[in-house]
């Protein structure tokens, strides 16, 4: 008889009812339209960028983030701030990894790594180039809020404008879901859902 070890039944069933930590995206993933033109605002190593790419499918990814270290006590808990420690050489190596990572999708055209800042690279895009953007940049107010604005001008009508961490706690305090909430009160977007820490919303 074949025995079964408990914690991996457990991982199993967790995953096939969406409560697995590593799953808590999944669902987002699965409602971008296939075949899509999309960006990640934040990328750090790469991880999330790949999961995109396998299950959501775009025929075109951007990737934009700084890889630019913070130095400022703001930023102490941040994945770029204090828990990069090796401060800019370390934020530099990530930045090659991920170059390095998805060379063959890059040499394809599939995927195309900006390095800089959101605000400024989003910018440089036509309006309505995206079928969905993804924010995780930078969790403070005015960046999201940023972020949030510029992404409308992007995306298509009916386009998504989605992003992580929408919920209590953080070293941000808050400032996602204060920068969402204002914007989905205020402009012509439709909430589509939050759930797992994410928005969803659509642009109408």
């Amino acid at each position: 008889m074949r025995a079964f070890k408990l914690p991996s039944v457990i991982g199993r069933l967790a995953r096939a009812l969406g409560f697995a930590r590593s799953d808590g995206r999944t669902f987002l993933l699965r409602m971008l339209p296939k075949n899509g033109v999309g960006a990640e605002i934040g990328v750090h190593t790469g991880d999330f960028s790949h999961r995109i790419l396998r299950i959501a499918r775009p025929r075109e990814l951007h990737l934009i983030d700084p890889w630019q270290h913070e130095t400022s006590e703001t930023y102490a808990r941040a994945v770029y701030g204090g828990g990069a420690r090796g401060g800019q050489v370390e934020m530099d190596a990530r930045y090659q990894r991920v170059c390095t990572r998805f060379l063959p999708q890059i040499q394809r055209g599939r995927v195309r790594v900006h390095r800089g800042r959101s605000s400024t690279v989003l910018r440089g895009f036509p309006d309505t180039y995206f079928d969905w953007v993804y924010i995780d940049g930078n969790h403070l107010y005015e960046f999201v809020k940023t972020d949030l604005e510029l992404c409308w001008a992007k995306v298509r009508p009916h386009g998504y404008i989605t992003g992580d961490d929408y919920g209590e706690g953080g070293w941000w305090q808050e400032g996602v879901v204060r920068a969402v909430d204002e914007f989905a009160g205020r402009a012509r977007v439709q909430v589509i859902l939050k759930r797992n820490r994410q928005f969803v919303l659509q642009r109408v």
